[in-house]
């Protein structure tokens, strides 16, 4: 559909691009990124042919771009410039009908139905019909956008060209002006080349990205390729996290601020945070952890300070335990969405916890332990705090070796095969929470030949065995 070959050119100031090769096929919503003066404007405008280039080609359709004519030109392509400009107070329906000039003939330019049915069209499909008769300099900097893209549309064109498109729009109307164009050009074949300085909403919604830096070409690729950790803060010269978007096969990229430097360098998890009263277990964080749970609140991977560990009665109405415990924690002046919380039947006062320290690691470890004869179902619960930067890796192998260890406290005390679940006569309602302070050294593995990986094995053991020892110990007392 558009090929630029050895692209070069610029302003009189000097050359702004040089040597710009690539390639965007029809139907495609081809993205343009880049930092501030990488050429992303120079670029756009050599391709609608509102800049002449020095060297090189650019053909659209198989043809140069020189040889078609401006009405030509028009009728096939429609550009939305960054800052959108009205010289004349018209109405917004006016304004759109601007779109329409490119398809009018004759020396006496006649308005048709056609043409009042795609203006139509358009002001609904960018949700501008209720302000066509409102002049243009009444509105918001978003409402323009909205009513300079409509004008575009009118145009009917096969490419559209777009500076930053999503300019001026709020969030809604962000998603709905792109899901609208991924559309087109999938059911209409429209091609789309648009500039984007939001690098996640590029990743979302392009087929492919063109990478630009110092009027070059970096990388032109899927999302996938070109959004790649390491490149984007060379680029961008920022520090930046590459996480992929929890819906769609499409990554996404975090900002991360400096530290505000407000916690001791020596800063650990211990017992000071922990309070074991009757009812439950509390360790309170003055800041947050980077936690992965089983939690009924808190569940999945976040960042929370709050961990509460709630005893319950063997009776308890568990039908709609998330309500509840949600309920609970807010009634206790816990905020669910800073909280890990879990619930356990086992007497609070049985839980083990020990710091374990190896060096300059630490690691903090609570467990309480119930109902852990193979004929009945299993309930540890297990809490990990790790006193480091860990990586995403550490955190699954974490989990690992947790449930590695513990299986051999069960093993041990129960005999062979009794961690396995084919062992057990019920359904196990072990839970875990790991929790990592995420500040000092950067630890990128736990396995169990690792130095963390060995404390944690070391911690898990003790721990489990002795809470397990701990509530049989309750038990018996209780019956005598």
């Amino acid at each position: 559909m558009i090929t630029v070959k050895n692209l070069t050119g610029g302003y009189a100031g000097g050359e702004v691009l040089k040597g710009i090769s690539f390639e965007v096929c029809e139907g495609e919503l081809f993205g343009i990124l880049g930092p501030n003066g990488s050429g992303k404007t120079t670029l756009l405008k050599m391709i609608s042919g509102a800049l002449n280039f020095r060297e090189g080609s650019i053909d659209v359709e198989g043809r140069p771009l020189t040889q078609y004519s401006p009405k030509q030109l028009a009728r096939m392509m429609a550009v939305l410039p960054q800052h959108g400009e009205q010289a004349f107070p018209y109405s917004v329906k006016e304004t759109v009908s601007l779109g329409r000039y490119a398809h009018q003939k004759g020396w006496f330019n006649s308005w048709h139905d056609e043409d009042e049915q795609i203006v139509q069209k358009v002001m609904e499909q960018t949700g501008i019909t209720r302000l066509q008769d409102k002049s243009i300099v009444e509105l918001s900097g978003g409402e323009k956008q909205r009513v300079f893209l409509a004008q575009a549309l009118a145009q009917q064109p096969r490419i559209l060209l777009l500076d930053e498109p999503t300019n001026h729009l709020d969030l809604s109307f962000q998603k709905e002006l792109l899901d609208l164009l991924k559309k087109w050009a999938a059911e209409e074949e429209l091609t789309v080349v648009s500039i984007f300085h939001d690098l996640n909403l590029a990743s979302l919604y392009c087929d492919r990205l063109l990478l630009m830096e110092n009027g070059e070409v970096l990388i032109v690729d899927t999302p996938a390729e070109v959004l790649k950790e390491e490149r984007i803060k060379k680029v961008y010269k920022t520090q930046i996290k590459n996480h992929p978007h929890p819906e769609i096969a499409k990554p996404q990229l975090l900002l991360v601020p400096e530290a505000d430097g407000g916690h001791d360098a020596d800063f650990k998890i211990d017992a000071r945070f922990l309070d074991v009263g009757q009812d439950r277990i509390v360790l309170q964080s003055p800041m947050n952890l980077r936690t992965m749970s089983s939690g009924i609140t808190g569940a999945g991977i976040g960042w929370h300070s709050s961990f509460v560990h709630r005893v319950v009665p063997m009776e308890y109405d568990c039908s709609d335990h998330k309500a509840e415990m949600a309920e609970y924690l807010q009634e206790n002046g816990f905020l669910p969405s800073e909280t890990v919380g879990m619930m356990t039947a086992v007497p609070a006062e049985t839980a083990s916890y020990q710091l374990f320290e190896d060096g300059d690691l630490s690691i903090f470890i609570i467990v309480s332990a119930g109902n852990t004869h193979r004929d009945r179902p299993r309930n540890i619960n297990t809490w990990l705090f790790i006193n480091g930067k860990i990586s995403e890796e550490a955190f699954i192998q974490s989990a690992m070796t947790a449930a590695e260890a513990k299986i051999s406290v069960l093993n041990e005390l129960e005999g062979s095969g009794a961690g396995s679940a084919g062992q057990s006569a019920g359904i196990s309602t072990d839970s875990i929470c790991i929790a990592a302070i995420q500040q000092g050294e950067s630890i990128a593995y736990a396995g169990t030949a690792t130095p963390l990986g060995k404390l944690i094995s070391e911690g898990i053991y003790t721990c489990t065995k002795e809470a397990i020892l701990k509530y049989r110990s309750s038990k018996a007392a209780f019956k005598h």
